[in-house]
């Protein structure tokens, strides 16, 4: 049976692995399989494609309209505009539990969907204004770690968002960890304002002003049990502190700062952060860090999963902090947000960078050519390349 129902899908999976060897993927064809086997007649999708490579989501979506054409009925629930576009007959859309609209993909286009999402016009979903970019605040110099990356090198300036993209799996998050000390590197340097510095921890490198937002908001990002309030000053708690106890009047103010700042959206400061949206609960980790003044900030997969609203205000967050001279790397699998928001791209596939490009150079092609090492010769350029800047170089405007 479990055969039938692999090759119905067209994937090649071995019915005796164990599912927590597979990718999130496969993991997802296992469980539209489970469906299938109990003859399921509507299937419903949630949020399905947030942690896949654009390679993946192909294939899941040919599994999607490969059942659809076969007479299931599918829910596909997403904050993907491009999935929606590519994969659906008809959209609903709801917003603070109310019901909005439903229109036919075919008669309406994206803009108005997402005024129907918000409730007004987003008039700019990537704001990235120009900025002078000052001098190099962080270097990665060969930095190395076995199994995860390898001789990773690059330069971010003050006042610039460096986009770091390539497919899951690349290497970026663990270069990201590396940088703040949650799993320090087996090789390399890293330099601070010109001086090396040795990072054995995030209390190291919240000392010396870096910051960084995880991938995973729930599981790293938040305590989900705490109120607003406790969460924002979580890292700084120490600055309250007066012979054994908390000035919590003043800890109240700088959670109201922050959250006023983000504009968190919530019954109050106390309310738990497990009762808040997606997207409130990332504006409250951006308040947390934001809140330890830091003058490097790590933003990995800094919109996922939240609405396009929201992703439209993190955008013009991150811009005008880049503008206030913050140094910025933002690791993103969304092709249109790294060419959005980034002045300079370094791509990286298998662990290696095997591209960097100016903002001018860049597009979604060249990317994923990098992403795939499809037009790369053992993670080194091609002749044709010879010319791109350095990852050291970042031309200052």
């Amino acid at each position: 049976e479990a055969g039938n129902l692999r090759r119905s899908l067209g994937v090649s999976l071995d019915p005796h692995t164990r599912v927590r060897g597979l990718s999130v993927a496969k993991q997802q064809m296992v469980e539209i399989a489970k469906a299938l086997s109990v003859k399921a007649r509507v299937l419903i999708m949630d949020e399905p494609t947030s942690a896949l490579t654009m390679r993946e989501v192909e294939d899941l979506f040919s599994i999607v309209r490969r059942l659809r054409d076969t007479g299931t009925a599918i829910i596909f629930i997403s904050h993907r505009l491009e999935d929606t576009f590519q994969l659906a007959d008809r959209v609903t859309v709801l917003r603070d539990g109310h019901y909005i609209g439903t229109r036919d993909v075919s008669q309406v286009t994206p803009d108005e969907v997402i005024q129907m999402m918000v409730g007004r016009t987003v008039d700019k979903m990537f704001p990235k204004e120009e900025v002078q970019q000052g001098e190099v605040i962080l270097r990665v110099d060969g930095l190395s770690k076995e199994r995860s990356f390898y001789d990773v090198s690059f330069e971010l300036h003050r006042g610039e968002i460096l986009g770091l993209a390539g497919l899951v799996g690349a290497g970026r998050t663990e270069v990201a960890c590396a940088i703040f000390g949650v799993e320090p590197p087996d090789r390399g340097n890293i330099w601070l304002d010109g001086h090396q510095v040795h990072i054995h921890g995030p209390d190291e490198a919240l000392e010396l002003g870096i910051a960084y937002l995880p991938e995973d908001r729930q599981l790293y990002g938040l305590v989900l049990p705490m109120d607003i309030t406790q969460n924002v000053t979580l890292p700084i708690l120490s600055q309250f502190a007066r012979l054994g106890w908390i000035d919590q009047a003043a800890e109240w103010r700088t959670a109201q700062e922050f959250a006023e700042r983000l504009d968190v959206r919530a019954a109050g400061l106390w309310q738990k952060v497990s009762q808040l949206s997606g997207g409130n609960q990332q504006k409250v980790v951006l308040a947390k860090w934001l809140a330890t003044r830091p003058r490097i900030l790590i933003l990995d997969e800094p919109t996922k999963g939240i609405d396009v609203g929201t992703k439209a205000e993190v955008h013009r967050l991150m811009s005008m902090l880049a503008a206030q001279g913050l140094g910025i790397l933002m690791i993103s699998s969304e092709l249109p947000e790294v060419l959005g928001m980034s002045d300079r791209i370094v791509v990286m596939h298998e662990g290696h960078v095997t591209a960097c490009f100016s903002r001018e150079e860049a597009t979604q092609g060249r990317i994923m050519c990098a992403a795939t090492a499809s037009a790369l010769n053992q993670g080194h350029t091609t002749p044709a390349d010879a010319n791109r800047p350095s990852c050291n170089e970042g031309a200052r405007r």
